[in-house]
């Protein structure tokens, strides 16, 4: 098996990707280990492994975030030696019970604003190892969380202001404004 890297806007965060999808729903945040514990047997692994502080599991990458005294000149070789042996012995890559519920489809300002995040920001901010996720509407602003590489970015503010709220004004008038929520 052979699983490339690629740098992400975060310094801190790496994306592996070993050529094969490893969640065909939703991305999977485990920002500790006992989110890891609950949500995925790979996620937990690679806790394990000294330096390791995140980790995001998306349709075809791994995205784990350094502690600050980690170097990616040893980590990055942890982490691969890793997924290819958890991978190739054909270990499960989520539990059962982290599938994500689909949210309601309905034509409410949130859910325009949640369709707009999801097929159009998600798919976007994936390739560079991070996600976005809607988490409510309220009184014309849209309140998001960063995760994966995404998570203390320093690009994201941008992210959210140049490149989401606008589009999200643009498509649907009601919005005001885009809000981090931590």
């Amino acid at each position: 098996m052979f699983i490339q890297t690629e740098a992400t806007p975060n310094p801190a965060t790496v994306k592996f990707l070993p050529g094969r999808v490893l969640n065909p729903g939703a991305a999977v945040d485990c920002p500790t280990p006992e989110a890891a514990a609950e949500l995925s047997p790979l996620a937990e692994r690679l806790f394990q492994i000294d330096g390791v502080a995140g980790v995001m599991i998306g349709g075809d990458a791994v995205s784990v975030t350094k502690a600050a005294d980690a170097r990616w000149e040893v980590l990055k070789l942890q982490v691969m030696g890793l997924l290819v042996e958890h991978l190739s012995r054909g270990h499960a890559v989520l539990h059962p019970t982290a599938a994500t519920a689909a949210e309601d489809d309905d034509d409410s300002v949130a859910g325009r604003v949640r369709r707009l995040i999801e097929t159009r920001v998600r798919p976007a901010v994936a390739r560079d190892g991070g996600d976005i996720v809607f988490d409510r509407f309220d009184d014309g602003i849209v309140y998001l969380r960063m995760r994966g590489a995404c998570a203390g970015c320093p690009s994201a503010t941008v992210t959210l202001k140049n490149g989401v709220e606008q589009m999200l004004k643009t498509y649907v008038p009601e919005v005001v404004g885009v809000r981090q929520i931590v």
